[in-house]
């Protein structure tokens, strides 16, 4: 596994902006100290640059800008702390990178930017992109060369760390599945029953036999829209068979989305109770159009590398917050 193709797969996706002249005399100052090393001030605008042109382009607020420019002057900077660190581990352990590496990674990012825009993308067409924004050649690849540097790191004292198990990709993959259905958007037709907050037990328990008696109709191959159209008290759906159009499923009511999580496209839930503030009401559901998502078994080595790489990154935060309680750490931002 390849981990220094894995860091720069961000880094394709959005390069770096352009970097504004200076129109005013910067005074130079110590923001951190890292061990005996000093971090100045002007590396961290340099470092900064392309964040704070983004930031300008999404506000005028001049008031907005400052607070966001000193969040990300913290962020930043945390990180440049970072990059120091991993950088005394690298000389200790004599890890290096070589020219040809960064120009591999380069080409890493062209074929992946190709891969995402479907046309050719060459190395120049990438180094083009950063010079017409503003950054020189030479940032670009010492951002591409720290981000080797780790990776090889990675490899070397963190790698070691992290045991991977099947249960790890088994919660992978759980959370993986509820991500991919939170996204996703869905079609729902929802026959509703509605029950006064004030209705008595009978009258719950009467809604409650009717909603199993049409449930059982509908799977028996009465059609659904027929039932919607006669029995259905929300109005407002009647004409389109009781639905609202695709909807993002996590805008759904948590039992409806339970209820959809537990019936198949196409077919007809059981009935399900839904608190609706006021009132009450007993709903039918039939899903529409959800995609089918992977059995476990299915992307099983997907799930193992997406728990390894996670487990990397918390072995990652670990490895680091090791190395600053032994070197010792001054931010004067």
């Amino acid at each position: 596994m390849k981990f220094p193709r894995l860091l720069l797969a961000a880094w394709a996706l959005a390069i770096v902006a352009a970097v504004v002249p200076a129109r005013a005399t910067i005074v130079e100052r110590v923001v951190a100290v890292i061990g005996e090393r000093p971090v100045l001030w002007t590396e961290l605008l340099h470092r900064a640059a392309s964040g704070r042109v983004q930031i300008r382009l999404q506000t005028r607020d001049a008031n907005v800008i400052s607070v966001q420019e000193q969040e990300m002057y913290k962020e930043l900077l945390d990180r440049m702390i970072d990059d120091r660190l991993e950088e005394q581990q690298a000389d200790k352990a004599h890890i290096t990178v070589a020219s040809e590496e960064i120009d591999r990674g380069i080409a890493n990012i062209a074929a992946q930017a190709q891969a995402q825009q479907g046309r050719p993308v060459t190395t120049a067409d990438v180094m083009g992109e950063v010079l017409r924004r503003g950054l020189t050649e030479q940032d670009f690849r010492d951002e591409i060369k720290r981000q080797i540097l780790e990776g090889k790191l990675i490899e070397l004292r963190v790698r070691p760390r992290v045991h991977v198990t099947d249960q790890d990709a088994l919660s992978a993959y759980q959370h993986w599945i509820k991500e991919v259905r939170d996204q996703e958007t869905i079609d729902v037709r929802v026959l509703a029953l509605r029950v006064p907050a004030t209705g008595s037990q009978q009258q719950l328990d009467a809604r409650m036999a009717l909603a199993q008696e049409l449930s059982k109709r509908a799977r028996g191959g009465e059609d659904f829209c027929k039932l919607v159209t006669q029995y259905s008290d929300d109005v407002s759906t009647k004409p389109s068979c009781g639905s609202r159009g695709p909807q993002p499923f996590a805008s759904l009511l948590p039992p409806i989305q339970d209820g959809v999580r537990a019936t198949k496209s196409g077919t007809v839930s059981d009935p399900i109770p839904v608190n609706l503030g006021q009132d009450e009401a007993i709903v039918l559901l039939m899903p529409l159009g959800t995609a089918r998502v992977p059995a476990y078994t299915e992307v099983k080595d997907d799930m193992m590398q997406k728990a390894l790489i996670e487990g990397l990154e918390r072995a990652r935060k670990q490895w680091l917050s090791e190395l600053r309680r032994n070197v010792y750490i001054d931010v004067r931002l």
